[in-house]
């Protein structure tokens, strides 16, 4: 994971510079009334559920069904956020969910409601959020400049805690005074500021010089994308085991009010307040802990405390201690997953930023969900202590994960992309003419064999994530001396978009491989067309494979 924070101190001052631009000001205010009327509906669904069954497996799958989209539409919802007007997808999906917060207090209101429908439509709203939040998440850097966009992400987690500060407990009151029906009418209602702040919203677009990608082969670039980024699957791996591990707190929380504090709705809002406290606290204290410590550090020292406060859960009886645990949980719960996220966003280009910002939900999301099913299967078959002291115990032992998998120590790179002019072609194309065979010749002396030879190998990576295929590197046996780089990409249009998909760091990757080339010419690169019959727009040279280019220049390497 890169260490976006390393060298940075959140003053407050400086978390709130992005609150002096106007427009993310107001939409940011509106997330916070939504984030407060999705938890106050969570608290009603929650409660809903437990006054209509008393199986704890059908309690913890509220948590289960408002999640668990994420795993099955963040991916294609990170690549329509990619590929179209993020401001529209977001007011879809918005819509969506508000929709589905109308019907259920509808059904509510009606009397209608039953355990699978409160599933269904807990399922619908998730569903319409699953699909905003890449689009929203990624057009951040679109609402702020660059140097302020840490502060904006952490704002945006910010606003989520103090909704979940204030949200469980205003819910509570809600459902105990006036029942779950208001709970989920206000909902609906709290999601109308942010429909119309993104109404509002004036979005500039930098129109693209490509036209977007189909969806089916939008998501398949971004799973490439993320396959070849060792990086981000590092991050996402540990995100989805903490998810697993940790999510037994906010899945079983019902029951500990009810069974372990003898308490009821109130007493469940007030400790899902303290969560938000606690993640509000943890917020506002991520970059003093980054400054003192490294990204694994930091990770291993929030999980040990999260094993210490969820055992303090399990064995108190008492409601100021179990209050204090989950201000310490969700203090620390928030410092790593705001850690994760940021190292996400500031890792992925923005042509991939929703995919990859997606992928990161589906582990978050999916690992909280499977994680909440599976402390309520334990929970109905060996009781809420035992479910949260074996999650205790498990957490203890997560920081051995990172000796397998230790949160990468790489500095953030630029992930804008360095965009390049068209290639001067003499054989006429079209986009879907292809597939486009690239191959690069160097020239290295035999002692920097091994040393040009890993390099190739990160070359080859971001090849890859960029939209290249078939990837290799041969040395000539006739002349040691003479290495070819070759790859493919389907067609002309593809191999325009991995061109210009590559961001300053990988061209730099470029530069150090074209650095090894020795000998008076300069590197030398080919691209050739592999095509059937037809495949481009000219009936000369009917044979399968065309030269369509040798360029010759001393960067000729750079960019391909």
């Amino acid at each position: 994971m890169i260490n976006p924070l390393k060298g940075q101190r959140f003053s407050a001052d400086g978390i709130t510079v992005p609150l002096r631009h106007s427009f993310f000001r107001r939409i940011w205010l509106a997330s916070l009334f939504s984030n407060l009327g999705y938890l106050i509906q969570g608290v009603g669904a929650a409660w809903a559920m437990t006054e209509m069954t008393s199986s704890a497996d059908k309690v913890a799958l509220v948590q289960t069904a408002l999640m668990l989209p994420t795993m099955f539409i963040a991916i294609p919802a990170g690549a329509i956020a990619d590929m179209y007007d993020r401001r529209i997808v977001a007011l879809v999906a918005l819509t969506i969910a508000l929709c589905g917060a109308a019907v259920l207090t509808a059904l509510d209101g009606l009397g209608l409601i039953t355990p699978n429908l409160l599933l269904v439509f807990c399922f619908l709203v998730g569903s319409g959020l699953a699909l905003m939040s890449p689009a929203w998440q990624s057009s951040v850097s679109e609402q702020v400049p660059a140097e302020e966009l840490t502060a904006a992400v952490a704002l945006n987690g910010i606003s989520f805690n103090i909704a979940r500060s204030f949200g469980p407990a205003i819910g509570g009151i809600v459902v105990a005074t006036a029942g779950t029906v208001t709970a989920f009418a206000l909902n609906a209602l709290l999601y109308l500021p942010l429909v119309l702040a993104l109404f509002f919203w004036k979005r500039v677009a930098a129109p693209s010089q490509l036209p977007p990608e189909q969806l089916s082969r939008a998501i398949i670039s971004g799973i490439r994308y993320i396959t070849n980024s060792p990086s981000i699957k590092i991050v996402l791996t540990r995100t989805m085991a903490t998810g697993v591990i940790g999510g037994s707190v906010t899945a079983l929380l019902p029951l500990v009010a009810r069974d372990l504090l003898n308490g009821g709705v109130q007493t469940y809002g007030v400790l899902l307040g303290a969560i938000g406290l606690g993640a509000v606290i943890g917020a506002l204290g991520i970059g003093e802990m980054r400054k003192r410590m490294s990204g694994e550090a930091a990770v291993r020292a929030c999980t040990l405390s999260m094993s210490g406060a969820i055992a303090a859960v399990a064995l108190s009886r008492a409601p100021v201690v179990t209050f204090a645990a989950l201000v310490l949980t969700g203090a620390v719960w928030t410092i790593v997953w705001t850690l994760f996220n940021i190292g996400v966003q500031l890792s992925a280009p923005r042509w991939v930023a929703g995919r990859s910002l997606a992928a990161w939900q589906v582990a978050f999301s999916g690992g909280v969900a499977i994680g909440s099913w599976g402390w309520g299967r334990l929970t109905d078959a060996a009781g809420v202590q035992s479910a949260l002291l074996v999650s205790a115990g498990l957490m203890l032992l997560l920081p051995l994960l990172g000796l397998w998998l230790p949160v990468p120590r790489i500095n953030a790179s630029d992930v804008d992309p360095e965009v390049l002019a068209a290639p001067e072609v003499r054989l006429p194309l079209g986009n879907r003419s292809g597939p486009l065979v690239v191959e690069i010749e160097y020239r290295v002396a035999a002692e920097n064999a091994r040393a040009f030879h890993g390099v190739m190998q990160d070359v080859q990576l971001y090849r890859q994530r960029n939209g290249a295929y078939g990837w290799s590197i041969a040395r000539d046996i006739a002349e040691p001396e003479l290495w070819t780089e070759r790859y493919h990409c389907p067609t002309w249009l593809d191999y325009l978009r991995q061109r210009n998909r590559a961001t300053q760091s990988e061209r730099a990757l470029d530069r150090q491989a074209e650095a090894f080339h020795i000998g008076p010419e300069p590197v030398r690169v080919r691209r050739m067309l592999e095509r059937p019959f037809g495949s481009a727009r000219s009936n000369e040279d009917e044979s399968g494979r065309t030269v369509v280019e040798i360029m010759s220049g001393g960067s000729a390497a750079v960019g391909q």
